[in-house]
C-alpha cells in the first residue's frame, strides 16, 4: 500500500501533537484534549492520526469508566478481606466457654467503606446508594456479631474492637476530608441514617450498661470514656468527704467548733444561721441577735464582747485586768485618757516583770506586753492613741543595752514612759492651747461638741487669761459626754450653753468658732471623732463658721479611711434603749431588728479649716507630712 502524500500544515500539526505528548505526564484529562486534537485535525486523516495518538480516542470514556468499577470491586474485596479478619479475630478468644452475648453494634469499619464508596462513586444515583448501604449494613450485621465470650478474654476483645475503631475512625476522617464540597449533603445523609440505625440487643443490663448500643455511642467512645472517669473520681471524692464528715461525728461539741474561720465566712454569707447555733443569756443580752439581725452592710465591725472575757489568766497582771474592765464599762473614755491609763498600767507590769532564766530581758517583756495588749483589744478595741504608745514602747525595747542590769533597765523604761506622757499629751496640749490662745478674743462664742480633755484644757487657760466669752456645748446620746463636759467647765466658771445635737442649726448662728477633739487624725486628712462630729462641722460650713479641730500628733493614723462603715467600734445597743416606753424597749423579742451603736464617724478634710497641733496650725492634707518627719524630731 502507497501512502497518499501529506501537506506541510498536517505534518506540522502531528509533529506538535507528538511533542506535546513527550512533554506532557500521562493522565487521563490529557488523553481527552489529544482525542479531541485528533478529531478536529480531519476526516481525512482520521486513521493515520489515531494510530500516531495514544491508544483510545473514542473509546476514552469507557476506558476511564471501566477503572473506576474496577476499583469499586477491589475496595470492596479489600473491605471483605479484614470483614474475615475481623471475624476471625472474634471467633478465635471466644470457643472456649460461652458466656453473657455482647451487645450487637455497627463497627467504624462498615461506616468508613461506606462513606469512602459514596466520595468515590459520584456517578451513581442516590437510589443506587441506598440499595448498597442497605446491602453493606445486612453484611456487616451479620458478620460482626460476637460469639459468647468468656469473663476472662473478654477484655482482650473490647480492647481489640477499640483499636480497630480508632483506626476506622482515622479513615473516616480522612475519606470525609477527601470528599469535601463535592459529596457533603450526600455524605451526611448516609450518616444521619447510619445513626438512626439500632441492633437488637441480646445482653443483659451488666453488658448494656458496659458497651454502648448506638453508632453514635462508638464514634464517641473515647470522650465518653474520659467523661466517666471523671464521674468516678468525683464520686470517690464525694465518698471520702462523707467518711470524713461522719468520724468526727462522734466528738460534738469539740468538732462543731473546730473550724472556726469557715462559719465566719457562712455568718457574712448567710447571717440567718448564727441565730440557730447560738442561745440567749442573760450576761449578754445582745449577743443572738446581733447574730440573728446583724445586717451585712456592718457585720465586719467589732463590737466588745460580755463578761466572759473577765477570768482568772494567770499570764494577766492584775493592773491589765482591771484596765480591761474599765475598758469594757467604759469608765475610762476618751483618747488621751485611755492611752494614760495604757502608761500606768503598762508601768507595774514592767515592775513586777521577772525575767525567766537563760532568757533575755527584752525579748522575753516584748512577749509578756504582746499578752497583755490582746487581752485589752478583747476587752475593747485599742485606741489610735494606745497603739501608737505601744509602738513607741516595743521600739524602745530594742534599744535596750544587753549588758545592763534588770533594775536599770527598768528603771530606763519607766523614765520613758515619763516622757511620753509629759511630752505627748502634756507639753503637747500646752503647745496647741498657745496657739489657739491668740485666736481666743473677748466676745467669742466657743461652740465644742461632748466632752474633749484638750478643748477643756483650753477653755480653762483662756479663762486664767481673764478673756470674756461663753461656750456651748452640744451634746448627742446615747453617751451624753457633753454633760460631764458642762460639768467641769461650770466648775471652773465659765459660762457655758447646754443643747442636744438636734438643735445645733439653732445656736450656730451664735457662734464665732467652732472647736472639735477627735478620736484620730486619718493619712488622707480626714478626722475620726465621736458620733456627730461630722454633722456639726457640716452645720457650721454651711453657716460660714470656721471649724478647728484639736488634735496632738501621737493621734495620727497611718490608715487611710473615706467613711464610718470600714472601719468602726460597736457599742452595746441596749444604750439606745431610754426606758420603758421606749419603742425600742425588748427589741431582742421582737426579731429582724438590730439597733447600731457606732462610736465614731469621719469628717471629711472639706469641711475643717485646719487643724491645731503641737507642731503648728496646719491643714488636714499635712499629716503625711507630720507622719514623716515624727520620729526626727523626737515625738
Amino acid at each position: 500500500h502507497i501512502q497518499p502524500p501529506q501537506t506541510d500544515t498536517q505534518g506540522a500539526k502531528t509533529k506538535q501533537k507528538k511533542q506535546r505528548q513527550r512533554n506532557r505526564p500521562r493522565n487521563k484529562r490529557n488523553r481527552h484534549e489529544d482525542s479531541n486534537l485528533n478529531y478536529t485535525s480531519g476526516t481525512e486523516n482520521s486513521a493515520t492520526d489515531s494510530a500516531s495518538a495514544m491508544p483510545g480516542d473514542k473509546s476514552e470514556k469507557s476506558a476511564a469508566a471501566a477503572p473506576e468499577k474496577t476499583r469499586e470491586q477491589v475496595m470492596a474485596e479489600r473491605e471483605a478481606k479484614k470483614l474475615a479478619k475481623q471475624a476471625k479475630k472474634q471467633k478465635n478468644p471466644t470457643s472456649a466457654t460461652p458466656a453473657a452475648p455482647a451487645t450487637t453494634i455497627i463497627t467504624e469499619v462498615e461506616q468508613t467503606t461506606i462513606t469512602t464508596k459514596l466520595t468515590t462513586t459520584t456517578t451513581t444515583t442516590a437510589k443506587e446508594k441506598l440499595e448498597l448501604l442497605e446491602k453493606k449494613l445486612d453484611t456487616a450485621a451479620q458478620k460482626t456479631i460476637p460469639a459468647p465470650v468468656e469473663n476472662g478474654k473478654e477484655a482482650r476483645a473490647t480492647e481489640e474492637m477499640t483499636r480497630e475503631q480508632i483506626k476506622a475512625e482515622r479513615e473516616a476522617k480522612k475519606a470525609a476530608k477527601k470528599a469535601g464540597k463535592s459529596t457533603g449533603d450526600k455524605v451526611e445523609t448516609a450518616t444521619q441514617q447510619l445513626s438512626n440505625l439500632k441492633v437488637l440487643e441480646k445482653a443483659p443490663a451488666a453488658a448494656k450498661a458496659q458497651h454502648p448500643t448506638s453508632n453514635e455511642a462508638d464514634q464517641k467512645k473515647t470522650a465518653l470514656t474520659k467523661a466517666e472517669r471523671r464521674a468516678i473520681q468525683e464520686a470517690q471524692r464525694a465518698a471520702k468527704a462523707q467518711g470524713q464528715s461522719k468520724k468526727p461525728q462522734p466528738g460534738g461539741k469539740a468538732a462543731a467548733a473546730a473550724p472556726p474561720s469557715k462559719e465566719l465566712k457562712r455568718e457574712s454569707a448567710s447571717p440567718a444561721t448564727a441565730a440557730t447555733s447560738s442561745s440567749p443569756s442573760k450576761g449578754s443580752a445582745a449577743g443572738t441577735p446581733q447574730a440573728e439581725c446583724r445586717v451585712r452592710l456592718f457585720n465586719h465591725l467589732v463590737c466588745a464582747k460580755g463578761d466572759s472575757q473577765f477570768i482568772n489568766d494567770p499570764l494577766v497582771h492584775p493592773s491589765i485586768a482591771r484596765l480591761g474592765v474599765q475598758y469594757a464599762k467604759r469608765t475610762v473614755v476618751g483618747s488621751n485618757a485611755r492611752c494614760i491609763a495604757f502608761l500606768h498600767a503598762l508601768r507595774q507590769v514592767v515592775h513586777d516583770f521577772e525575767t525567766p532564766p537563760k532568757k533575755e530581758f527584752g525579748r522575753s517583756l516584748d512577749a509578756a506586753v504582746k499578752h497583755h495588749v490582746d487581752h485589752l483589744h478583747k476587752c475593747r478595741p485599742l485606741a489610735v492613741s494606745v497603739s501608737n504608745a505601744y509602738k513607741q514602747f516595743k521600739n524602745q525595747l530594742t534599744q535596750l543595752p544587753a549588758d545592763m542590769p534588770e533594775t536599770e533597765l527598768k528603771e530606763l523604761l519607766d523614765h520613758f514612759i515619763d516622757t511620753y506622757i509629759e511630752n505627748q499629751i502634756g507639753k503637747a496640749a500646752q503647745a496647741i492651747s498657745g496657739f489657739l490662745q491668740e485666736k481666743i478674743t473677748d466676745g467669742d462664742v466657743l461652740l465644742t461638741f461632748a466632752c474633749s480633755s484638750l478643748i477643756q484644757f483650753i477653755c480653762e487657760e483662756a479663762k486664767r487669761r481673764q478673756v470674756s466669752f461663753r461656750v456651748i456645748v452640744v451634746d448627742s446620746r446615747p453617751g451624753c459626754e457633753g454633760q460631764e463636759m458642762l460639768r467641769r467647765l461650770h466648775a471652773y466658771g465659765i459660762p457655758c450653753t447646754y443643747v442636744l445635737i438636734n438643735a445645733v442649726g439653732y445656736v450656730m448662728a451664735e457662734a464665732t468658732k467652732v472647736l472639735l477633739g477627735a478620736h484620730a487624725l486619718l493619712a488622707n486628712g480626714y478626722v475620726m471623732a465621736r458620733t456627730g462630729t461630722a454633722q456639726v462641722a457640716l452645720v457650721a460650713n454651711a453657716n460660714n463658721v470656721p471649724v478647728l479641730v484639736c488634735c496632738e500628733t501621737h493621734k495620727f493614723s497611718e490608715r487611710f479611711q473615706t467613711d464610718a462603715i470600714v472601719y468602726n467600734e460597736l457599742s452595746d445597743p441596749n444604750q439606745l434603749v431610754r426606758g420603758d416606753k421606749c419603742q425600742l424597749n425588748n427589741w431582742a423579742a421582737k426579731g429582724k431588728l438590730m439597733p447600731l451603736n457606732l462610736n465614731y464617724d469621719i469628717t471629711p478634710p472639706e469641711l475643717v479649716n485646719a487643724v491645731v497641733t503641737e507642731v503648728a496650725i496646719l491643714p488636714c492634707t499635712s499629716v503625711p507630712v507630720i507622719l514623716r518627719i515624727k520620729p526626727d524630731i523626737g515625738y
